[in-house]
Order: C-alpha cells, then structure tokens, then sequence
C-alpha cells in the first residue's frame, strides 16, 4: 500500500499522536478477510485525501497487540481517526468508499 504508512510501536507516537493533522489508522491482520476487502478502499482514500492533509496509516494487529491493546481494538479492521493526537472517530468492519469518505470528511470538517 504506496500510500499508507506501516505503523508500528516503534513509529506510532511520531507519526500518529504528535502530528498536529489528522491521520486515519487502519488496525488490520493479514488473516482477517473483511481487512483485505477494505485495504484496496484505505488506499484509495490515501490517495484522494493526501492533498487534503490527511495521512493514512495501517497498523498489524498481530505484529504490534500493544498498540490494538491501548486503543482496545477487539475486531478488526477497525478504523480510528486522530486529529491533533486525540481519537476523534472510530468504526469498526468494512464499509464502501463512500462510508469511508464520510467517516473521514466528519472530522476534517470539524
């Protein structure tokens, strides 16, 4: 995924809590089939919303559980939306572009 970040532990402070935009993270794993219908969709949000500022992120559940485990993800995917370092949406389970771009346009607007 060109457009979407790898997020991991190591990262995930930098990149996601002390950026003062807003950044879509996707928690995923590679063994859960609704995670790969929505990953093509993530991408393609990436990519219409970059130049909106928004930065999109893809976090493994299996290879970073502390992370799902702060932020108490219990299905996957689900999707958090920080804005200046805070959680300021959240969903969980696929969903079509359009939902996804609603979701997103939610808080890029507020």
């Amino acid at each position: 995924m060109a457009n979407v970040l790898s997020l991991t532990q190591a990262n995930f402070d930098q990149e996601v809590l002390k950026n003062s935009g807003t950044v879509l993270v996707d928690f995923s794993a590679t063994w859960c089939g609704p995670c790969k219908l929505l990953a093509p969709i993530v991408e393609e949000i990436a990519k219409d919303y970059g130049a909106k500022g928004l930065k999109v992120g893809a976090v493994d559940i299996d290879e970073n559980q502390e992370l799902a485990a702060r932020y108490g993800v219990m299905s996957v995917p689900t999707l958090l939306l920080f804005k200046g370092g805070e959680v300021k949406n959240q969903t969980v389970g696929a969903m079509p572009k359009a939902k996804l771009a609603q979701f997103v346009d939610k808080v890029l607007a507020g």
